[in-house]
């Protein structure tokens, strides 16, 4: 019999103030390239892939 722990791993999210939710990942390097718009900024020493036109690729380290 299969339980919680043998479902497949999800990443974790965060809901933001907008309603969108944003991906919390180790490493942001794979999720920059996914869309020409993205870009890293670091914001009170957290690092953020963030994207104006495309809100579905927000995404933050750690």
């Amino acid at each position: 019999m299969v339980g919680v722990t043998g479902s497949i791993p999800v990443a974790p999210t965060i809901l933001c103030s907008t309603g969108v939710t944003m991906k919390v990942r180790n490493s942001l390097k794979s999720l920059r390239s996914r869309h020409r718009d993205n870009r890293v900024v670091r914001r009170k020493g957290r690092v953020y892939v963030i994207n104006k036109t495309q809100k579905r690729f927000k995404a933050r380290q750690g």
